[in-house]
């Protein structure tokens, strides 16, 4: 059998160029993940999957998304359904909160099955504060830390009992960073004893996932290296006091947050103790720079790949996605800080009469 590549690759458009495909055979690498450079309409991403498929040619290839609610969703109106942002999930409490949270994650799980889509880069478990970096904002549940416990359980539930893997964010809590690692590399310079709050989502339900997702954050207490290629930070905190043990893939190495370059950022990581590392910029010389650098999943990361494998072949059970929707936008529309979702009212109005009627 053929070792596969420790790596979540991207690629630069609407289907694959000739370089893609002759890099993407070559590499086999654990998966692809899609963007907003990918999608046009229903037919082009199915088509688009179905090649990626048909030149890697492992029946457990991963097709990964963000598609979280509020302005993280890749699939958008007016192909797909509207979906509101974890903190408009979070603004409703008690049952109609819970229920709106199970309707949120079913419906999106159905979406993706229908593309070929078989992992969301979702929940987010960060905690958030009133410095929280904007980068992060609406995405975040609440800043009571067993409310984002409670509301990341059930999407983590619902999309692996509906055959979608589901991978936390951002391990081991990225809700105290004020600036945006897409630029700059935050720096916490709190003790541990005050991060309980941030790890304990993460302690309390998020350590049981599938798989999770570094933060590109520098922890003091801990390491002067970020997270992701901090040996000591994975182990300690991640793998140590969070008791994470599913299968670890780094933020996006693209981003500014970490220094040197590509292959530097892929084997600095991959050594820190990341099972694999996530490129996205899609770019055919990063590509390849990227591929040269990581290596095969380890036996352990091996063992991790199998349980998501196991989760994505399910075949979850039919429900009336029409009637789902409809009650989905109904409790949408009751949310305290819909406004935060840009122009989402218009837009659950919108999708309500087409659908709802």
């Amino acid at each position: 059998m053929k070792s596969i590549l420790a790596a979540m690759l991207s690629v630069s458009g609407l289907e694959l160029t000739d370089a893609e495909k002759h890099l993407l055979e070559k590499a086999n690498p654990m998966g692809i993940t899609l963007f907003k450079r990918n999608v046009q309409d229903k037919r082009q991403v199915k088509a688009l999957i179905k090649s990626i498929k048909e030149v890697i040619g492992r029946e457990d290839i991963l097709i990964a998304v963000d598609q979280e609610g509020g302005r993280v969703c890749r699939f958008s109106p007016p192909e797909w359904p509207h979906y509101v942002s974890q903190y408009s999930l979070g603004s409703l409490n008690g049952k109609m909160g819970e229920e709106i949270t199970r309707l949120h994650g079913s419906l999106i799980a159905a979406d993706l099955r229908e593309l070929g889509v078989n992992w969301n880069y979702a929940p987010v478990l960060d905690v958030a504060y009133p410095d929280t970096t904007p980068a992060l904002g609406n995405r975040i549940f609440s800043t009571n830390e067993k409310k984002v416990a409670a509301r990341g359980k059930i999407l983590l539930d619902v999309y692996q009992a509906s055959g979608i893997c589901p991978c936390v964010k951002h391990l081991p809590g990225h809700g105290r960073a004020v600036v945006d690692p897409h630029l700059n590399l935050p720096i916490l310079p709190q003790s541990l004893k005050e991060l309980e709050k941030d790890f304990y989502p993460f302690h309390a339900v998020g350590r049981d996932a599938p798989a999770g997702m570094t933060a590109h954050i520098v922890i003091s207490a801990v390491d002067d290296k970020p997270v992701t290629q901090s040996k000591k930070a994975i182990e300690e905190i991640i793998r140590g006091r969070i008791g994470f043990h599913g299968f670890l893939l780094s933020d996006a190495i693209d981003m500014k947050a970490l220094g040197g370059s590509l292959a530097e950022r892929t084997k600095t990581s991959l050594e820190a103790g990341c099972d694999a590392v996530c490129y996205c910029f899609g770019i055919e010389d990063e590509l390849k720079e990227v591929i040269k650098a990581a290596r095969p999943l380890t036996d352990e990361a091996m063992e991790r790949f199998a349980r998501i494998h196991e989760i994505v072949v399910q075949k979850p059970a039919k429900f009336d996605r029409k009637k789902a929707y409809c009650r989905y936008a109904e409790l949408a529309e009751k949310t305290q800080n819909l406004t935060t979702d840009y122009d989402a009212v218009e837009v659950l109005h919108k999708m309500r009469g087409q659908k709802c009627k």
